[in-house]
């Protein structure tokens, strides 16, 4: 912590750096305006009238009104909260929910627990590619369906789902569509004005936010039980004090994605396609996971035939390099992955997965210096096998 050394940070997908113009908007907050926005006196109302204007930013990130973003500690607590309420709210209509296969954790893990309260759950399959059809889709959907979840980008492979059409499908049949954007938000354009969407999960922490805050999009006249419950903050849908210092880093930070994300989607997928091009034409018996076009700016998954990713993670990080083996959220947990064998991978290619994302303040030198430890890296461990 707190290293001067030169480092190569390339997984972006876990957790980004906080903007520098983030933490100096955040520290008044954390010393000087430190009041409950929820008190009515002058101070409280200013902190009050502080977080509808961050709301608005937000929103406008998505083409969504403000009214209908909701406060929350990050993506996993967005995504729980969507699911358990369309048990909650709509179980009396059905008990049928659809999700894919590769979704994150904080998704699946909640399917599990309503499976065990009763909830019958469709995995949906998916392609090669990591794409789910929309074909497959409207056969999985019966008539006790209540909600359907699918993510808009996979945090592993960054395969970029075909949004409009599944929530299109959706909508013709009058069934709510959640998708989890944590990965997507301030780095692809989300237009919810024209994408039928009902729910939209973020966390600040994956663009330049702090960690422990972020939002969920709620369409306005969608039906939404509080998750947690005590005061009237949030509309009355989302009890407890405002995390106001974080809120305002939100803000801020989505602000300067979003005002860079052409400019920093296309500085990540140049980088991007040059790795990807070096591993797969100069490393022999490797393979691309995900979609070689429809995938998020700065991710590359790649496997090695014959490697095991850990040791070569490993092997990267005394050169001072950081890349992952896929989730953050499941990297202690040494089974293959679920996307990867999802996507028809061998718990050998599986296990041989490395993923890298790249951000905005990556070089192409940093590119070229990762590479050149990866081809090495690899070819001593091929040698040893």
């Amino acid at each position: 912590m707190g290293a001067t050394y030169k480092m190569i940070y390339l997984d972006h997908a876990a957790t980004t750096a906080v903007y520098p113009e983030v933490i100096r908007e955040m520290t008044p907050y954390l010393h000087d305006y430190y009041y409950n926005p929820s008190s009515s006196y002058k101070e409280g109302r200013l902190l009050h009238k502080k977080l509808d204007q961050i709301r608005t930013v937000l929103a406008g990130g998505i083409h969504a009104k403000p009214q209908e973003i909701i406060f929350t500690s990050g993506g996993t607590e967005s995504d729980n909260w969507v699911l358990v309420n369309a048990a909650r709210s709509l179980c009396g209509k059905g008990r049928h929910i659809i999700t894919s296969a590769i979704e994150h954790h904080a998704i699946l893990h909640t399917c599990h627990f309503l499976e065990n309260c009763g909830f019958d759950l469709t995995y949906l399959p998916v392609n090669r590619e990591g794409f789910v059809a929309p074909a497959v889709l409207e056969k999985a959907i019966r008539p006790d369906t209540i909600l359907i979840s699918v993510m808009y980008a996979n945090n592993e492979i960054g395969t970029l789902q075909p949004i409009r059409e599944l929530g299109q499908i959706a909508q013709k049949n009058s069934i709510l569509f959640h998708t989890d954007a944590v990965q997507a938000y301030a780095h692809v354009p989300i237009d919810v004005s024209s994408t039928p969407i009902d729910f939209l999960s973020v966390s600040a922490h994956k663009f330049g936010g702090p960690k422990g805050v972020g939002f969920l999009y709620a369409k306005e006249g969608t039906p939404l039980s509080p998750l947690l419950y005590g005061g009237a903050q949030e509309q009355g849908r989302r009890a407890g004090t405002e995390n106001v210092a974080g809120i305002v880093g939100m803000g801020c930070a989505a602000q300067l994605s979003l005002e860079h994300m052409t400019e920093y989607a296309g500085q990540e997928s140049s980088l991007r396609d040059h790795l990807m091009h070096r591993i797969l034409s100069e490393i022999p018996m490797t393979r691309l996971n995900g979609s070689s076009q429809k995938r998020l700016p700065g991710n590359l998954n790649v496997s090695f035939y014959g490697i095991d990713s850990a040791t070569l993670i490993a092997m990267l990080e005394t050169k001072d390099i950081y890349v992952s083996g896929g989730s953050a959220c499941s990297s202690a947990d040494q089974a293959p992955s679920h996307v990867l064998h999802s996507i028809g991978l061998s718990d050998e290619m599986a296990l041989g997965a490395l993923r890298i994302t790249i951000g905005h303040e990556n070089t192409m030198e940093e590119i070229n210096e990762t590479f050149e430890n990866i081809r090495s890296f690899v070819q001593k461990l091929r040698q040893i096998s």
